[in-house]
């Protein structure tokens, strides 16, 4: 039967809804433009100008150097008396961000995805067809696919920057989550329960079936140390890409921490930070399953639960995560925007004089850049959310 059906209805509709509605409201230009965050517009020339008590009709004097004139700009004062007005973002202002085309595709296709998800899901409880390809499954792997491609292009434009080390920074880190994949593939399934073992053994029997109907014959399609080399490669590319992302993360919970005065607020932030070391400890079995499923507390040893309910129990503990990721990441991009203000305070300390276009550049580059922080933000969510989705339909697929 194929997909032929209620999924192929459902694709076509969320194809149009993409295509004619999402456009006209579009939830990642809700999450700008919803009133919540305010940005810092940068001082004209003529305030510039009226802080250090300089009139607009004053002549500035021309030297010459070996014949040229040379145009000296106009400088204030750093430690000028300079307060920046804050402006809610509007669509207007979203048009000079930088990224923001691919910041708004990834997060629609995202939400158009998981509402096929959802919808098949459902689909798959009431009707429980036999012979369907889940084609929310097509829909996972393409929001995977765009996630790469854009931290991909976000890791390309660090490289291509020729100072501040950005390029010797991601190739470093890459290096490092080589080893540190590596080092993780040595440890057994008694303490990381990834079910590397299992998988590859299902991969290579599978396969080992395909090619004798194909009428070849061969002992497997890799050996098990290129398949880890090869995952190991993958981790530390995927490790490179998240760099940037990752310290910039650190850098708005501080932010966010100074931001907010909230205790529960507060609360929320450490736990949003804290979540991928939760995640992470899911899946460590003397920490977490032994426990669970193995109480010590009395002398009867009666499980709290079954294996298939602790499978489902993680899955939904990460789909959590990243709805409070969501949920904060308000206070994490107006933390990045205050930055212009912080910029500015900072300069005041400093003594000497900065000319008027490298002041305004200081305050506008924050804004520009929006999209780029709050790509580096959303990407790794995405990236998880429907990891976490592809492996639910792993543990559902008959």
């Amino acid at each position: 039967m194929g997909v032929i059906g209620v999924q192929l209805v459902v694709t076509m509709v969320m194809a149009s809804v993409i295509q004619k509605i999402i456009p006209h409201y579009s939830f990642a230009r809700w999450l700008l433009c919803s009133g919540s965050l305010r940005w810092y517009q940068h001082p004209t020339e003529d305030e510039l100008r009226s802080l250090a008590g300089k009139q607009k009709g004053q002549k500035k004097k021309d030297r010459k150097y070996n014949g040229h004139i040379d145009n000296k700009p106009l400088t204030v004062p750093k430690d000028i008396d300079l307060q920046l007005e804050t402006k809610c973002i509007t669509e207007v202002d979203t048009l000079a961000l930088h990224y923001f085309p691919e910041f708004q595709w990834l997060v629609d296709f995202t939400v158009a995805a998981t509402v096929v998800y959802l919808i098949t899901e459902l689909y798959y409880s009431v009707a429980q067809p036999s012979g369907e390809m889940n084609i929310s499954v097509v829909w996972c792997l393409l929001v995977l696919a765009f996630v790469i491609k854009t931290l991909f292009s976000l890791t390309a434009h660090y490289f291509k920057l020729e100072e501040g080390g950005e390029r010797s920074l991601c190739i470093t880190f890459a290096f490092f989550f080589f080893v540190k994949a590596m080092a993780i593939l040595i440890v057994t399934e008694n303490y990381l329960e990834f079910g590397l073992e299992t998988g590859f053994a299902n991969f290579s029997d599978s396969a080992l079936q395909f090619l004798e109907h194909q009428g070849l014959e061969s002992q497997g399609p890799i050996s098990k140390l290129t398949f880890k080399l090869i995952l190991a490669l993958l981790c530390s590319l995927i490790g490179a890409f998240l760099t940037f992302p990752g310290l910039r993360l650190a850098q708005m919970h501080l932010d966010a921490l100074n931001l907010t005065t909230a205790k529960f607020t507060q609360t929320l932030l450490h736990i949003n930070f804290l979540s991928p070391l939760i995640m992470v400890l899911l899946w460590v079995k003397p920490i977490t399953k032994d426990y669970l499923m193995n109480p010590t507390l009395e002398k009867e040893n009666v499980p709290l639960m079954t294996e298939d309910t602790y499978d489902t129990l993680r899955l939904w503990a990460i789909i959590l995560m990243c709805i409070l990721r969501l949920a904060m990441m308000r206070h994490h991009l107006q933390a990045y925007l205050n930055l212009a203000q912080k910029g500015v305070d900072q300069m005041k300390k400093e003594a000497g004089r900065i000319s008027t276009v490298d002041l305004q550049k200081m305050v506008a580059r924050v804004f520009y850049y929006l999209c780029v922080i709050a790509l580096q933000y959303v990407a790794p969510l995405v990236m998880l959310l429907h990891t976490t989705l592809l492996l639910q339909y792993l543990f559902a697929f008959p």
